[in-house]
């Protein structure tokens, strides 16, 4: 894993409230000791300080109630039928332009709707869009594999 992943993980390990020598982080995300002390280092340059409790029964504690989101969804279930949408809407957010779409409501009656996308997210496990809605007249959250077809617009947002 690259050492943003690993410095992640090992803010999620501590997150549990449970105090991690620097043997059982360096055997958990499969670095070397000196590698746990330089991701320490790292955490507290961006003021996430770790308390560390030293002798032989010793290890660091997190002491900050910090939110941190989870990482890890397995790819195998996350559920992405339309890759075409996809891009387009990733491109529409880059470039800030608006979308047209024609989306299957609730699963059963196709709407035409113009959405300015802001951002892909994760919906239970299938990819979403969170996107202003013309015809609702607020922001809404849309499952791409709902969306029938989908056409970048030349208007900005």
């Amino acid at each position: 894993m690259s050492k943003v992943s690993n410095v992640l993980c090992m803010l999620e390990l501590l997150s549990t409230g449970k105090k991690y020598s620097i043997k059982e982080l360096s055997e958990e995300l499969e670095v070397s000791s000196r590698m746990i002390r330089v991701y320490k280092d790292e955490l507290e340059k961006a003021g996430i300080y770790l308390h560390t409790i030293k002798g032989p029964y010793g290890g660091y504690i997190l002491n900050q109630e910090l939110n941190i989101p989870k990482r890890f969804i397995p790819t195998k279930e996350i559920v992405l039928n339309n890759k075409n949408s996809y891009k387009i809407l990733n491109r529409s957010i880059k470039e800030k332009k608006k979308c047209h779409i024609s989306y299957y409501f609730k699963g059963k009656e196709l709407t035409e709707r113009i959405i300015h996308p802001y951002e892909m997210e994760l919906l239970n496990n299938e990819w979403g869009i969170a996107a202003y809605c013309e015809k609702r007249q607020e922001i809404r959250h849309f499952y791409l594999n709902r969306i029938e077809n989908i056409k970048m617009l030349e208007e900005y947002y």
